[in-house]
């Protein structure tokens, strides 16, 4: 087990020399890595903060509940109670006809035209709010309450729900096939960077065959390489993310004040940012097996 770990520490050792070596050609890059990574990254970080301004920003979907213009109050009654021991409901507020008349009657544009009619036209009404604020589980709920008696309209207000979960998911159906495509890009700059390094280091290769190293032996350095490649690349991304965060803060905080918003722009958490580095340098370690199973024969 010593001697195992001691190979694989001289191993990292060596392919931090050669990425040092070469100040230049390595930093160039760990940038082309790094921007790469970065458009998928920062597509993260925005659907996190879309999401978290969505939660701040979005009143839970309601149901609206319109009783019969010829209901008598008794049954608006009725339908308040059973409301009120209805399962899945948080809360009901009872909107009354005369309660609507006189908010109407505040609009100068409609006060003539009410004042003219003969009787009260606005009928008994609901508002409800659901415990389950899933689209499906509202419209359940919707169905069920347009079956009672006396109740003329059921209204639901969970179309935005739809469209902003349909937004969501189109972001990140978009943030995972750009990060499948920009991860097959960084797989092809590790393959041709290992390619290079195997060029480079030719002969040394062939004595150490000579003497008898095996290929795991041989191979070792590499794939350290490509996986210091990958990680130094997911730093520098993980940097271009939280710089573009802090430059963009200002300005956004600047807008959102504008609607009386105060949602801060948030960068990759540990979880993201974990997961940025391991997928970073996965996918160098990939690129390297590729190359080294290419060029090593």
């Amino acid at each position: 087990m010593k001697v195992w770990l001691t190979h694989h520490r001289k191993a990292g050792l060596l392919a931090l020399r050669r990425l040092v070596a070469a100040p230049v050609n390595s930093l160039l890059s760990l940038l082309a890595i790094g921007i790469a990574l970065a458009l998928p990254a920062g597509g993260e970080m925005l659907l996190a903060n879309a999401r978290q301004l969505a939660g701040t920003t979005s009143a839970a979907p309601q149901i609206s509940i319109f009783m019969a213009a010829n209901a008598e109050r008794q049954a608006a009654t009725e339908i308040e109670s059973r409301l009120g021991k209805y399962g899945g409901i948080r809360q009901v507020l009872l909107v009354t006809r005369e309660a609507t008349l006189a908010r109407m009657k505040t609009n100068p544009g409609l006060r003539d035209v009410i004042e003219a009619l003969p009787a009260n036209p606005f009928p008994d009404a609901f508002v409800v709010t659901a415990t389950d604020e899933r689209p499906e589980a509202i419209e359940r709920l919707a169905v069920e309450f347009r079956q009672w008696p006396k109740v003329e309209h059921v209204q639901l207000d969970s179309a935005w729900v739809r469209r902003l979960d349909a937004l969501l998911k189109l972001g990140r159906t978009s943030v995972i096939l750009l990060g499948a495509l920009l991860g097959a890009g960084l797989i092809a700059i590790s393959f041709n960077i290992i390619r290079m390094q195997v060029l480079t280091h030719r002969a040394e290769i062939e004595v150490s065959q000579l003497l008898g190293a095996t290929d795991g032996f041989i191979q070792r350095p590499f794939l350290y390489y490509g996986v210091l490649l990958g990680l130094g690349g997911g730093i520098v991304a993980w940097l271009v993310v939280g710089a573009a965060a802090l430059w963009l803060r200002a300005p956004l905080n600047e807008l959102l004040r504008l609607y009386e918003l105060t949602v801060v722009l948030r960068s990759l958490d540990a979880h993201d940012s974990a997961l940025l580095l391991g997928f970073a340098a996965g996918l160098g370690w990939v690129g390297a097996v590729i190359s080294l199973r290419q060029h090593l024969r």
